[in-house]
């Protein structure tokens, strides 16, 4: 090499490596740097790939690359970008110890018990006029019951996010359903005078919730892979829209049967015990990312927690991701709780029902309406998201974000025309509420997904703590509350009347609109980066990758046989 006698052959030497050594390295991997760049692409990806930093980053320092490791200089692979094998069913069977029978039970198994915590979730928005009623309370209270519930769930979910990368996930999930369901059960025993006993009883209900959300989605992904992980991801977050909308219907139907709202509570607890039973009996703990590496590969060992929380802030496609599923949160939060009394509203405003006075029962069939109304987009928009994603995603490597975003864009119009027409026309009001869910429900599925396969396995379980966080923070645990609280304060302004009820929760369900807008340009941000974090990450499940601490400037190098590490400037002359 040119000008290596003097300073390059002194460094080479130092880290016992000959200029010829020295010439043959940069043959293999120096040709992948740019001077205007001044890093390389990692091994196998093609050019101008959006892709991390290779040069400062390996898997492990001690073993050398596996030779037949596809891309990498001087193995017995192809040296083209490849994406890892992906096992069959008798691969799967073989890998995780569980026949494609057990894993579809178990994806069952966890299907149920995500349908029974959203039932549980909105049971409570079914009977929301009656609890207004026997407590006495505004709309700002009503928005508290909820804002409770979800920031409890928020601050512990990443007590289970944590857990869950270490421990045995079916025990946790035991663990806090059953104290939900307990916690559900004395909640329905409350008198009229304790109103922030119930308020204390909803916060408690997020332990099992979040016991549950961050680890299973982090199991299936331990199961299947590639196509067959987004289908069951959508089978899973079927459960979603679906338990949402039983718990509206179980909510106003049993209040109906038993004549009080107070036994809309006591449905979910016993069925929260069978979920436990099944729990034990049925579901065993994969192991983590087994099924996404290669069969020579070394296993993943957890990271401290301050390094996954590094890693992911780094991430751009998880925050971006994060802050799109925030802004459905915001949104479904609100018509969760407001949508039913909003209909309500309008039906008395529209002379079609008695308004609801106090002392007496609230008779309106809007909660089981809106129930269907849930149920039904949901499993639409959730199977109407993977296909669109599955089909586009053969020829757009981006179409998981884009298809997010089309969503969230889409439904925003819709709602907005759904409030304006109230006043109107409660049919069209239903017509516009059916296709904004539909494209709302688009998300669900697709943006696990996108969280499974940009994020390390053994990170998972933190990472979708965080993003529960982030999404219930800025989301749904405030925008309900948010929500009553504009509606009162226009209230205030205006003279009383059911007009003014209708008109002031009419113009503080608008902002859902716009937020939604905000989470599409969120998803478009996301598909910039999304093919650079997501190939990053399965080259660190291959092995292929470490990730470098913040003052790692060394590279992985053969010598005799093995990897030797040794600085930058020994090798980059």
């Amino acid at each position: 090499m040119t000008g290596s006698g003097k300073h390059g052959g002194g460094r080479g030497a130092a880290a016992g490596l000959s200029d010829s050594d020295c010439s043959g390295l940069l043959t293999g991997v120096g040709s992948s740097v740019g001077p205007e760049r001044g890093r390389a692409r990692p091994p196998g990806t093609m050019s101008g790939s959006d892709t991390a930093p290779f040069l400062s980053q390996a898997d492990d320092t001690d073993d050398g690359p596996v030779p037949g490791t596809p891309g990498l200089p001087g193995s017995m692979g192809n040296s083209k970008s490849e994406d890892p094998e992906v096992p069959d069913r008798e691969g799967l069977q073989h890998i995780t110890g569980l026949s494609p029978g057990h894993s579809a039970l178990i994806v069952a198994v966890l299907c149920y018990i995500n349908l029974l915590n959203y039932m549980d979730r909105f049971t409570v928005a079914g009977v929301l006029p009656d609890i207004e009623q026997f407590f006495d309370i505004g709309d700002s209270s009503s928005g508290l019951i909820q804002t409770v519930f979800i920031s409890s769930y928020m601050v512990l979910a990443p007590v289970f996010g944590y857990l869950g990368d270490r421990y045995n996930r079916k025990y946790l999930m035991c663990g806090g359903i059953a104290f939900w369901s307990l916690v559900t059960l004395g909640s329905s025993f409350i008198p009229r005078e304790q109103f922030w006993l119930l308020l204390l009883t909803r916060g408690l209900v997020g332990v099992g919730e979040a016991s549950y959300s961050t680890i299973a989605p982090t199991l299936i992904a331990d199961l299947f892979v590639a196509d067959q992980r987004s289908r069951m991801l959508s089978v899973f977050y079927f459960a979603i829209p679906v338990g949402s909308g039983l718990g509206y219907i179980a909510g106003s139907k049993v209040k109906d049967m038993a004549g009080d709202w107070h036994w809309a509570l006591r449905v979910t607890p016993g069925l929260g015990v069978v979920a436990v039973l099944l729990l034990f009996l049925v579901v065993r703990e994969p192991p983590r990312g087994a099924v996404e590496r290669h069969s020579d590969s070394p296993p993943l060992n957890p990271t401290s927690w301050w390094a996954d929380l590094r890693a992911l802030a780094r991430n751009p496609s998880f925050i971006l991701s994060s802050l799109g599923f925030t802004a459905v949160a915001f949104v479904t939060g609100s018509l969760a709780l407001w949508a039913p009394a909003f209909l309500l509203r309008s039906r008395v405003v529209l002379g079609e029902t008695p308004p609801c006075l106090p002392g007496d029962s609230c008779s309106s069939s809007d909660s089981l309406i809106f129930g269907l109304i849930t149920c039904l987009t949901g499993v639409l928009g959730v199977g109407l998201g993977v296909e669109i994603s599955r089909r586009l995603r053969r020829s757009n490597p981006r179409a998981d974000p884009l298809v997010c975003a089309a969503g969230l864009l889409g439904s925003a119009p819709f709602l907005f025309l759904s409030l304006a027409c109230a006043r109107g026309s409660i049919v069209a009001t239903y017509i516009f509420i059916f296709i904004g869910e539909t494209l709302l429900s688009m998300n669900w599925a697709v943006v696990a997904d996108i969280l499974l396969y940009v994020v390390i396995p053994t990170r998972r379980s933190t990472a979708e703590a965080f993003q529960i966080v982030l999404s219930h923070l800025l989301g749904d645990a405030g925008s309900p509350y948010l929500v009553g609280l504009i509606s009162d304060r226009l209230r205030r302004s205006w003279p009383p009347s059911f007009l003014s009820e209708f008109r002031a929760l009419q113009f503080s369900l608008m902002l859902c609109a716009f937020v939604g807008a905000l989470g599409g340009a969120a998803f478009l941000g996301t598909a910039i980066f999304i093919e650079g974090d997501r190939r990053q990450a399965q080259l660190h499940v291959q092995g292929l990758l470490r990730e470098a601490g913040p003052t790692d400037d060394r590279i992985v190098v053969p010598r005799r046989g093995r990897s030797t590490r040794v600085p930058v400037s020994s090798v980059l002359i």
